[in-house]
């Protein structure tokens, strides 16, 4: 490996890295206003304090798929350099729409909850793409971790 190789590996590690923490930083903003919207939003509609609704899990669900995760995924990029691994950008782009996907349904279904209206199959359905998702990133983010360590050894 030449100077030159190695000063764009280290380069494009620390942009992965910054990457992740964007996301990082996004995804600890929304996890705490979810909460807050969580708890303003049913005291405002008289929602039984201690009934447990799908909006309440909205909060929980940012902070540990979006910030946990990728905290973690911040710790792995920086030990096996797994944005060298051409799966780590699909990794990061379907985990994240994922997510997303994943929690504004969860919110809407939540808010519907409170209101007592009924949710449609579509949320579910759309809601299941989301988990999906998530999963693939999963299994991309095994498999970059797979390929760096088989490659380092």
């Amino acid at each position: 490996m030449t100077l030159e190789t190695t000063s764009t590996a280290r380069t494009t590690s620390r942009s992965a890295q910054l990457l992740l923490l964007g996301a990082v930083a996004f995804y600890t903003v929304a996890g705490l206003a979810a909460g807050l919207f969580y708890r303003e939003f049913t005291k405002a509609n008289g929602y039984p304090e201690g009934l447990m609704g799908q909006l309440g899990l909205a909060h929980t669900h940012i902070l540990t798929l979006g910030m946990i995760v990728l905290l973690i995924a911040i710790v792995l990029e920086k030990v096996f350099s797994l944005s060298s691994s051409r799966l780590f950008h699909w990794f990061f782009w379907i985990y994240n729409l994922g997510v997303v996907l994943t929690t504004a349904l969860l919110i809407w279904h939540g808010m519907l909850q409170v209101l007592g209206r009924e949710s449609s199959s579509m949320i579910a359905g759309i809601a299941g793409l989301g988990h999906m998702l998530v999963g693939a990133g999963f299994v991309l983010l095994l498999l970059a971790l797979f390929s760096r360590i088989r490659t380092d050894s």
